[in-house]
């Protein structure tokens, strides 16, 4: 055994054993038939300059599985890699006077430096940054494919425009009306956009949740809500004497309600409907109502909470089922003409937002719809004075041929007659729409496109790929700097050689993050990856990382691999086999006199127990626990937790504070209390209780009690701790694992065989416990003697014979009441049993005198003395 110190030093082992780590290669990846592969990964990082908390938590999760899969005999890939381009690298060139590329590069270099210590085992040698050329030439080359399948198209389209960073922004990235970064009221534009053709996916993308059953339930929930498959029907309203040249005959609107047409009260129109531009025209008050209506944007999370308003045009359309039946039409600001065709027919009394848009403006509601059992009549008269809708099943009322039908025979009986009348058709819709990838920013992948007044939109040449962004580029000013260069965007046109120019929108950043997966499986290789590799290494086996990209990342990542798979680059469907989603960490909130945010390290308690800030003892007000954010300033540096406790306290803590996909609330209590049991563990190979056998030292003929028990409880914990890695049970498998540390320090010394069994239940601990704190476990080992790596040594393996008990405790009962136990051969006869439990002196006494009417034995469990 290695001589130890009387301290575990924390910095100089954790240092020596990555370098060990290092220097033997133990976690680059290469192919090897003769093991199963299993590819493990996190959620790459933006390189924004600084690792969190979040950081911490996500890849310690993920090094887990991977040195446990590893020990399990599987050839892992781990890889790592940055997703480098955005507007935050934007933002910083004209903030600071850098170039984005320069403040990237420095970011990713200063964020690698502070995930070495962590301890994980990535292979770098696979390293990649989407902002490299090396990089984003391939998916140039992967979009110009998807144009020949027609999976990408041009077309112009309503976005959400911020005036401030002059760009277009996904729905999700317009937080109460404003921009995610600018904070600037978003507005509508309409703007000549590349897209994606998504929605020729919806219905694979929907029938494919079904395949994965080691995704999260809520994440294919909310998957399935964002694609949206509903059954309706097409109606045509027909206009009332339309005053517009041109007009279109009729106002079609799509409806997954045909059931309730009878209780429709209005028709609503979009504000970049054509008709609504054709009225407006004549009409300056909607003129002005439209232009309102274009300051919002077109996140329907922003319309769904904003305040219903319509304008009424004055013109009216006529209902297909009541004949002379008229209705007023509206243009109505929650109605999106990218969704269905930009109409809606309002049934106030069975959807609340009719219903309220009703109530604004005088509108008729009339119930159609009521519970089955009750008095119609008594119903509709209430609804229709009510201020909350009924949209629950029930019977049709009201509706003429519809009457006395349930909702979903309703549905099919209106549609039949839409269809025979000739106004209307079944259709099955998608809330889905396809994924707009242009972006007016320099800091993205040019889209390889070159732009020809004769030739229209011609792609870029292969021989050309990559378009490389220009390097003299000026950020003074608004808008794209790409739009503003003097030369690069002026190239001949490919086809017919005339001056033409290039596209000046770059890729949506989603675009890179679609398919980084595959890049890994070979990073090197010239193309985008080597077939031979995606096919061996994909699916990824298990991604990790934030419930807040449960829909766009991964569902633009679910669309990419199947649209890759049909251009012939590689094989599977899905792209990740198993996701898991951990929780955010959480810290409390502290607000100093003037109500400002102070750090966690700027305030202390008195010792009365009242909060003040360090410098100047001030008070200061504690509030809630809640995510860590910048904004807050509630974070802690993850670099100053690793520096003065170590990697393995921050990765332990981690672990086991609460179960993985939960919020975790840091605390110092927390991290001491981690720090101080991987030195009580270091102890029991440092400073272990009785001088311990070799290696190789073989197992006693014979054990004393209490060492047989230990060996017993060892197995236990190498079988239950396997099963609950196998199930990202990291909570549960730290439990188990500080009790068998608690098991060997209770160990009798004087027991036979006592050493040999401290020594293999040690062993045992510390190669169960490496996955979560690699380095003291390492550490550990080399005080054992033991030759080579624990991150290259096999997992342990229990014995069956020792996984169930030669005894059991039965509980002992008198009248239900217990009184006692007794220990037994586990499945012990009856009479056994019995015979123990009445031998009991508590037993005796309490039945002196008196008759046992009957004695109840349960096998291993209890034995009932009824008196």
């Amino acid at each position: 055994m290695a001589r130890a110190d009387d301290r575990y030093n924390v910095k100089e082992a954790e240092a020596r054993w990555q370098q060990a780590w290092r220097d033997a290669g133990c976690f680059e990846a290469s192919a090897d038939p003769a093991r199963p592969k299993y590819y493990v990964l996190e959620m790459f990082p933006y390189p924004s300059g600084r690792i969190h908390m979040g950081h911490v938590r996500n890849y310690t999760l993920g090094d887990v599985v991977a040195r446990f899969k590893r020990a399990r005999g599987f050839n892992v890939l781990h890889p790592m890699g940055w997703d480098a381009f955005g507007l935050p690298a934007e933002n910083a060139a004209m903030e600071r006077g850098v170039h984005p590329a320069q403040w990237t590069r420095s970011n990713i270099a200063a964020m690698r430096e502070q995930f070495q210590p962590m301890g994980l085992s990535l292979d770098w040698s696979r390293e990649i940054a989407t902002c490299d050329s090396d990089y984003y030439r391939h998916e140039q080359r992967m979009f110009l494919d998807f144009l020949a399948r027609g999976l990408a198209y041009r077309k112009e389209s309503w976005v959400n425009w911020d005036p401030v960073e002059h760009t277009v922004l996904a729905n999700e990235q317009v937080i109460d009306g404003r921009g995610w970064r600018s904070g600037a009221p978003v507005e509508r534009r309409k703007l000549a956009q590349w897209f994606l053709r998504i929605t020729r996916y919806a219905d694979e993308l929907l029938d494919g949740l079904e395949t994965l059953d080691r995704w999260p339930d809520k994440v294919r929930v909310m998957q399935a809500n964002w694609i949206g498959r509903s059954e309706g029907a097409y109606v045509r309203f027909p206009l009332k004497d339309c005053p517009l040249k041109d007009c279109d005959e009729s106002v079609e609107v799509f409806t997954t309600r045909p059931d309730t047409l009878f209780g429709a009260s209005f028709c609503a129109i979009s504000p970049q409907h054509p008709l609504a531009a054709g009225y407006a025209a004549r009409d300056p008050g909607l003129k002005d109502f439209i232009a309102e209506c274009d300051r919002m944007g077109v996140s329907e999370a922003v319309i769904e909470t904003a305040e219903k308003k319509g304008y009424a045009t004055g013109a009216f359309v006529l209902h297909p089922f009541i004949p002379g039946a008229e209705l007023p039409l509206y243009v109505a600001n929650f109605v999106l003409m990218e969704y269905g065709t930009g109409a809606i027919f309002g049934c106030p009394a069975h959807d609340q937002r009719d219903m309220d848009f009703a109530r604004a403006h005088g509108l008729e509601v009339r119930p159609v719809v009521a519970p089955r059992g009750v008095d119609a009549d008594g119903f509709a008269k209430d609804l229709a004075a009510a201020s909350e809708a009924f949209a629950e099943d029930g019977v049709l009322i009201r509706s003429g041929f519809l009457d006395g039908l349930g909702v979903a025979d309703a549905k099919r009986a209106a549609i039949e007659r839409l269809a025979a009348d000739g106004t209307g058709r079944g259709s099955i819709q998608y809330r889905l729409r396809d994924w707009g990838v242009s972006r007016q920013r320099y800091w993205g992948c040019p889209i390889p496109i070159i732009h020809c007044d004769s030739c229209d939109a011609v792609p870029v040449p292969e021989a050309d790929l990559p378009v490389l962004l220009p390097d003299d580029v000026i950020f003074e000013g608004a808008g794209n700097p790409l739009e503003r260069h003097p030369t690069w965007k002026h190239v001949p046109c490919p086809v017919c050689g005339a001056p033409a120019r290039r596209e000046t929108d770059t890729f949506d950043t989603f675009f890179e993050s679609s398919w980084y997966f595959a890049r890994y499986c070979s990073p090197k290789d010239t193309g985008a990856f080597a077939r031979a590799a995606v096919d061996t290494w994909l699916p990824v086996d298990q991604y990790i990382g934030g419930v807040e990209h449960a829909v766009l990342h991964l569902l633009y990542a679910r669309f990419f691999t199947r649209a890759l798979r049909d251009c012939g680059y590689l094989s599977v469907s899905e792209p990740f086999a198993g996701l898991f989603t951990q929780g955010m960490i959480c810290h409390e909130t502290y607000k100093g006199p003037q109500g400002e945010w102070l750090e966690p390290e700027r305030v202390r308690r008195n010792d009365d127990g009242a909060w003040v800030r360090v410098e100047d003892g001030a008070p200061v007000t504690p509030g809630r626990s809640e995510k860590m954010s910048k904004s807050k300033k509630n974070t802690v540096d993850p670099s100053r937790i690793i520096e003065s406790y170590g990697a393995d306290a921050a990765r332990l803590f981690m672990l086991s504070d609460s179960p993985p996909d939960r919020d975790l609330e840091w605390s110092d209590a927390g991290i001491d209390g981690a720090w101080r049991f991987l030195h009580r563990l270091w102890r029991l190979a440092a400073q272990p209780a009785l001088p311990l056998p070799p290696a190789d030292a073989p197992e006693p003929t014979s054990l004393g009690r209490s060492a047989a028990s230990l060996r017993r409880s060892a197995h236990k914990t190498i079988a239950a701790v396997t099963e609950d890695l196998e199930k990202l049970r990291f909570n549960t498998a730290v439990a188990r694992l500080r009790e068998l540390a608690n098991a060997l320090g209770n160990l009798d010394p004087a027991d036979d065989g006592a050493a040999w069994v401290y020594r293999f239940s040690l062993d045992a601990l510390l190669r169960l416990i490496a996955p979560m704190t690699p380095h003291v476990a390492e550490e550990m080992s080399r005080l054992l003697g033991n030759g080579g790596l624990i991150a290259q040594s096999p997992w342990p393996e229990a014995d069956p014979a020792l996984l169930v008990d030669d005894t059991v405790t039965v509980a002992v009962q008198v009248n239900g009441k217990l009184r006692g136990t007794i220990d037994l051969p586990a499945g012990a006869s009856r009479e056994t049993a019995e015979a123990a439990a009445l031998s009991l002196p508590a037993i005796q006494a309490l039945a002196a005198g008196k008759t046992i009417r009957k004695v109840v034995v349960v096998p291993d469990r209890i034995v009932n003395v009824v008196l």
